[in-house]
């Protein structure tokens, strides 16, 4: 035994009382052996070291629990208790509520309670919420009250709601009402929506109505329509009608579709239409592909094709028989 684990150790000797004879059961029985009772001392040692190690674990928890009741009081959360604040948390807290109600107050939510405001934030709250009630009526937001508001302020609202009116109109957009429109108003109403249906005849969007164009405009409406049409079918879109197309054009057409298709089928594409080819295009699609098949085979990269090779190519190809088997 080492000498840290003999000084580790100590004993603990129950010795019995000699008060039977020696031949009896009774005596025998109370002379037993000494039991010794060896408690390492390295082991509570460590149990004390432990208990030492969490002490600081459960202050930060506590630490931390009051951090987390603290974050709850201030921002109104249901976990918050005020009985664990300290006096000064509790002051600071008074001062949060205070801002936060004046705050709610600025926003009109039901949590205002206008008893706690002071007579400067009640003067600047209704001075506030008079400006948002204007703003509201020269906006045409449904939250304005007309009856709150001055002869001049009156005045200035009918004003925005005819403008707005009237350009909800002529824009086609919004609830325009053609009843609270002057002759002169109506007139340069139905200027912008003649203007606003030949701009849509002409660009193919929007609602277009023919039957409103003037010979002019229904002229520069077909042109324009015209030139769509031979844009889609050089490009290949889908609202393509050749039959629309004049000889040069279609001409022009099939030359595009021809060198579309061309790049198709050197790219490989599925789209490729092999019989539209020419018999020079088709040949040198299948000398390129030859020519990408040994290279293939010759750098172990791509799909290779050994049975396509020439006898000649085969002997450069690594691991190809010299020998047909």
């Amino acid at each position: 035994m080492s000498p840290f684990e003999q000084i580790g150790r100590f004993h603990l000797r129950i010795i019995t009382v000699d008060s039977f004879p020696q031949d009896s059961i009774a005596e025998r029985n109370a002379n037993r052996k000494v039991e010794t009772m060896k408690v390492p001392l390295r082991g509570f040692l460590c149990l004390l070291a432990s208990a030492i190690g969490m002490f600081p674990v459960l202050m930060s928890g506590q630490v931390s629990g009051a951090n987390a009741n603290l974050s709850a009081c201030q921002y109104g959360w249901a976990g918050c208790d005020r009985s664990r604040l300290t006096p000064s948390q509790s002051a600071d807290m008074a001062a949060v509520d205070h801002k936060r109600n004046v705050s709610d107050c600025r926003e009109g939510l039901e949590s205002c309670d206008h008893s706690k405001l002071s007579d400067p934030e009640r003067i600047a709250l209704a001075v506030a919420d008079h400006q948002n009630n204007v703003a509201a009526c020269n906006n045409g937001d449904r939250f304005c009250d007309h009856s709150r508001l001055t002869v001049s302020e009156a005045h200035d609202a009918a004003v925005a709601e005819r403008a707005r009116n009237l350009s909800d109109c002529k824009d086609g957009v919004g609830s325009c009402d053609p009843s609270k429109l002057t002759q002169g108003e109506a007139g340069e109403v139905r200027t912008a929506r003649h203007k606003r249906n030949a701009s849509n005849c002409k660009d193919g969007m929007g609602l277009c109505d023919p039957s409103q164009l003037t010979q002019a405009e229904t002229k520069d409406a077909d042109f324009a329509e015209h030139q769509r049409n031979a844009t889609n079918c050089r490009n290949g879109w889908n609202d393509c009608d050749h039959s629309k197309l004049t000889g040069l054009e279609a001409r022009n057409v099939r030359v595009e579709e021809h060198e579309r298709n061309l790049s198709d089928c050197k790219a490989g594409r599925e789209t490729c239409e092999y019989a539209e080819l020419t018999e020079k295009e088709a040949a040198a699609l299948v000398n390129a592909e030859h020519l990408r098949n040994y290279q293939a085979c010759l750098k172990g990269a791509g799909y290779c094709d050994r049975s396509r090779l020439t006898p000649a190519e085969s002997k450069t190809i690594p691991g190809t028989p010299s020998v047909p088997r």
